[in-house]
């Protein structure tokens, strides 16, 4: 018999019916029992726990334990134990005995690092629960204590258990029970502890440390102690870690590497005395696959870029940004000065790293140019190349990859072809000749094989005989063994259907690769289609992608052009593209951002693909409704740069002739019929788009002229799309034309264009109006009202689940927080937009969070501020970001002037100064602190000339900003009358 105390009282046959135990007297008397079995429990104890009041006789109680017995049969027997009583069972017959004893053994496995087996044991343990412990008893006072002390060790077992399976890797599916768990048990610091760590293995640093920062508030306030030694030191383990996302790394190899061992360790030890080694060889000789064999071979960290998919040269510098898990600008716009260049040289100046450039062949000259500055100004940087030809700069050392020998090209052939027909064998001499055929090229060998699931070995050394022929076979030149590849791919080719050959020219427009749905939409095929391509290696697939080899997307690529179908494909394309973009736009101002960001960034070379289309065939219409529909995910991803010269392009194509949009227009699509976009004016319907691509283009570095050029125009055409009554299609471009004009000598239409739609239908336009329309009363000095507007904001955002507008405005409300003098709210405001910006990947606006952060910290814990702004300084590094490295070095220069250490103080302001842009809006406020910090350093050295010039220049600064940052500027020490001369001339708050 089975007996349970865990949840309601119960007993089970061995069978598993159930025991009928009677009314709840019976039961109680049962769990008291099998608290502790064959241990007497007094008859004193026993009726106590059964009649609280004390009317319970001896006779009663004996009549109990009678029905007890006589319910229970043979299978348990209650003994008379002295002046009380015992039941005789197995411990392990009883749920309370059999948890405790597997949950003890799952903590002794997972002490000793058997993490898999206490992960069964606990569950195991946990798994016989099926309620609280003694249910229905605990208000009796003998079964209180025992209780309270079951509820411990299932708590503990849940806690090993958590930790067992985060230890396998199960981070992600721990951390909301953990966070259930904590909300639960707030005063638990093993929860706490165990959910920092699960969310730091899931890269969110930030929501870790806030974790922290509850459970210290929760013991302050619930026990008045302080967090236990391990948690500190969790919580400075984890200050200290580095939180930066992990660059791209090589493709995983599905198939084993053969032939080639030696040459890994030759191009690697090269690696260790050459800092540019160059892979040359022909299409098809493996150069990628060597690469990413000497990549897994170095101990450093490694990225990996894939140039293949460009089209051409402008866009290597930003596929090194993303390969690089780096943005062009941040969440409020960015650094406006700073190049893509710029941000690469920021971000890898002190960074070991190892960069493989793959295909380089076709935008060589760009990655040359680009790779000499790279290597001249970041001297722990190591690049790998494979390219048909060498760059060509100073210090290249280039290896020449040569087919595989023979030995290796049979031992490939066999290997690939067991893989397609089990137990595959056939005579070497045979395989040998095949190689041979094929210049025992390892793409031309692969594309063999597959061939053997439908073809005999010697029928496919037959076929390669007639196709090749002896003189071809005979050429040992790179120009021949590429007239070899290209017979092999156009023999492999013509094998396949009619159906899959159209399938497979038609997956040649996709640059990056293809989902299936994507495949299927656009090249007109089935499920079918595509797995058998990617059973004849014409396809690849690989998480969840489907991959063409670039040698083969070139040959196909003919086939395209020679069945007359390019135009009409690409269009297919296009339009499959700008669906999918207008599918994500609303869901990118929702809580569904962090699901759909991910499906559009590995589109996003399909994106510039279909862009690039639009500006090739100077499609106007086609270009903004793409780049309209795409705005939001460009903008909040920080990629916004990437397409200025497409949208610079567009502009320009507007005093020329528009032709359809690639969802309709005039004739459907790529047609020639004319728009009326003559003069510069914008199609009708397109003016936010219009707009959006004027900020698009505006971006990149050097769109300075162009924003000048169409910013009066392009404000009146968001006011026509957005009248007030009616909201506009594309709420972004609200908000973005507000930050772009806020740095303007001339804000206020802007600004009352924007906060006008406080009370819009569309809910992220009145969210982000609200958080605009705050500005106005700042900048007039009543922080109350413009509290209220930012607070508004913050739930108007935060009930969208938007975490882009949300951490913006918390940011304002804890800046306003902090300048009341409430510090505390203050971190906990930027506390909560750091877990935001950290799940957006938003480094650069992380880094200037946490410089607020340590501003507020600087007044009372120096050594948390030093932390902060040191954080500060690396993301903003990693980032590539100029203008977060500046602010970051302008707190450390505070905190050594506090030191009274001016060498130091004057070298970090100076470091400062120099990477500050003094023409963005962002970069205002550290210019202004900076000087302001330069003159209470001359100052402090006695020079009161070199300080008022200091202090002069920070007030002409401050001046644009408006009052608010004069009073700031007073704050932070600046006389009184320097301060005053500006007063004047300074206008209304920006």
């Amino acid at each position: 018999m089975l007996f349970g105390i865990l949840g309601e009282t119960r007993a089970w046959h061995d069978d598993g019916t159930e025991v009928p135990l009677g009314g709840p007297a019976r039961r109680a008397l049962l769990a008291l029992l099998l608290l502790n079995p064959g241990e007497a429990v007094s008859a004193d104890r026993l009726a106590d726990a059964l009649d609280p009041a004390g009317a319970l006789s001896a006779h009663a109680l004996q009549s109990q334990v009678s029905r007890l017995r006589k319910a229970l049969g043979t299978a348990a027997a209650i003994e008379q134990a002295g002046a009380g009583y015992r039941i005789v069972v197995a411990r392990d017959d009883v749920d309370a005995c059999r948890f405790e004893r597997l949950a003890q053994e799952g903590r002794a496995a997972l002490r000793s690092g058997e993490a898999e087996r206490a992960a069964a044991l606990l569950r195991e343990a946990l798994e016989l629960w099926r309620g609280p412990a003694l249910d229905g008893l605990t208000e009796s006072e003998p079964a209180r204590p025992a209780a309270v002390r079951l509820e411990e060790r299932r708590l503990g077992a849940l806690e090993d258990r958590i930790e067992a399976e985060c230890l396998l890797g199960g981070h992600h599916a721990a951390v909301p029970e953990l966070r259930e768990l904590v909300g639960l048990h707030p005063l638990r610091e093993r929860a706490a502890g165990l959910l920092m760590r699960a969310l730091f293995a899931e890269g969110a640093q930030a929501a870790a440390l806030v974790v922290f920062e509850e459970a210290r508030r929760h013991l302050a306030e619930e026990l008045g102690a302080d967090p236990s030694a391990e948690l500190v030191a969790l919580h400075r383990e984890l200050l200290s870690a580095d939180p930066s996302p992990a660059p791209a790394a090589p493709p995983a190899q599905l198939t084993a590497f053969v032939g080639r061992g030696n040459e890994v360790s030759e191009v690697a030890g090269l690696l260790r005395v050459a800092r540019l080694v160059t892979l040359t060889g022909p299409g098809g000789v493996g150069k990628t696959r060597l690469s990413v064999e000497v990549a897994g071979a170095l101990a450093d960290e490694v990225c990996f870029v894939e140039l293949a998919p460009l089209r051409d040269g402008t866009g290597v510098a930003q596929a090194l940004l993303g390969a690089l898990g780096l943005r062009e600008n941040g969440l409020t716009l960015g650094d406006g000065g700073q190049s893509p260049v710029d941000r690469l040289l920021a971000a890898l100046s002190d960074r070991m790293l190892l960069l493989v450039l793959d295909n380089c062949e076709h935008v060589v000259d760009e990655v040359a140019a680009l790779a000499a500055r790279l290597l001249a100004a970041c001297p722990r940087l190591r690049v790998l190349a494979t390219s048909r030809e060498p760059l060509g700069i100073i210090g290249e050392s280039i290896r020449q990859v040569r087919p595989l020998d023979g030995d290796a090209a049979v031992r490939l052939f066999t290997d690939r072809a067991r893989a397609v027909r089990r137990g595959f064998t056939a005579d070497p001499l045979v395989v040998r000749r095949i190689c041979a055929a094929l210049d025992d090229l390892p793409l031309a060998i692969e594309l063999a094989a597959a061939r053997i699931r439908t073809l005999d070995v010697e029928d496919l050394a037959g076929r390669l005989d007639d196709r090749l022929g002896v003189a071809a076979r005979g050429s040992r030149t790179a120009d021949g063994r590429h007239r070899t590849l290209r017979s092999v791919v156009a023999w492999s080719w013509e094998l396949l259907s009619e159906a899959e050959q159209r399938a497979a020219r038609r997956f040649t427009v996709f640059a990056g690769g293809a989902t299936a749905g994507a495949a299927l939409r656009v090249c007109g095929a089935d499920e079918e289609l595509l797995e058998s391509l990617v059973d004849k290696s014409l396809l690849e697939l690989a998480g969840g992608r489907y991959r063409m080899l670039e040698t083969i997307g070139a040959y196909g690529g003919e086939r395209l052009d020679a069945a007359g179908e390019r135009d009409s494909v690409r269009l297919a394309h296009a339009r499959w593209l700008l669906e999918l973009v207008r599918t994500a736009d609303p869901h990118l101002r929702r809580a569904e951002q962090l699901e759909w960001l991910p499906v559009l960034t590995a589109e996003h070379g399909n994106f510039l693909a279909a862009l690039g289309l639009a500006v090739e065939s100077r499609n106007v219409e086609a270009g903004l409704e793409l780049l309209a529909a795409a705005s939001h995910y460009l903008w909040i991803r920080g990629v916004a740069a990437s397409v200025a010269p497409q949208a610079i392009a567009l502009l320009d194509a507007l005093g020329g002739g528009v032709v359809g949009g690639v969802d309709g227009g005039v004739d459907g699509g790529l047609g020639d019929a004319p728009g009326d976009a003559s003069g510069g004016v914008p199609p009708a319907g397109l003016g936010e788009g219009y707009v959006l691509c004027v900020l698009l283009a505006a971006s990149g570095a050097g769109g300075r002229p162009v924003w000048q050029r169409h910013r009066a125009a392009a404000g009146s055409s968001l006011a026509a799309a957005w009248p007030g009554d009616r909201p506009g299609r594309h709420p972004v471009a609200l908000f973005l034309w507000m930050m772009r004009n806020a740095g303007e000598a001339d804000p206020r239409c802007a600004f009352d264009l924007v906060s006008s739609q406080r009370d819009c239908s569309e809910p992220w336009a009145r969210a982000a109006a609200r958080y605009v329309s705050g500005f106005g009363p700042l900048g007039e000095g009543d922080t109350e009202r413009a509290g209220r507007e930012f607070g508004a904001a913050v739930e108007e955002f935060r009930a969208l689940g938007d975490r882009w507008g949300t951490a913006l405005a918390l940011d304002t409300l804890a800046g306003l927080a902090g300048g009341r003098g409430d510090r505390a709210r203050a971190i906990a405001l930027t506390d909560e937009a750091l877990v935001l910006t950290e799940q957006l990947d938003a480094l650069e606006d992380s880094a200037d969070l946490l410089v607020n952060r340590g501003d507020h910290l600087v007044g009372e814990d120096p050594a948390a501020a030093r932390a902060d702004y040191g954080r500060a300084a690396a993301l903003a590094r990693r980032a590539g970001s100029s203008t977060g490295l500046a602010a970051a070095l302008r707190g450390l220069g505070d905190l050594a002037v506090l030191d009274a250490d001016l060498p130091e103080a004057q070298r970090l302001y100076a470091e400062a100064l120099e990477r500050v842009d003094p023409h963005w809006v962002k970069s205002v406020a550290t210019r202004v602190r900076t000087l302001a910090g330069l003159g209470r350093v001359a100052e402090a050295r006695g020079d009161r000339a070199a300080a008022r010039e200091h202090y002069r220049e920070a007030a002409e600064g401050a001046a644009v900003m408006g009052a608010d940052t004069l009073e700031v500027l007073r704050l932070l020490g600046v006389p009184e009358d320097v301060v005053g001369s500006v007063v004047g001339s300074a206008g209304p708050a920006g």
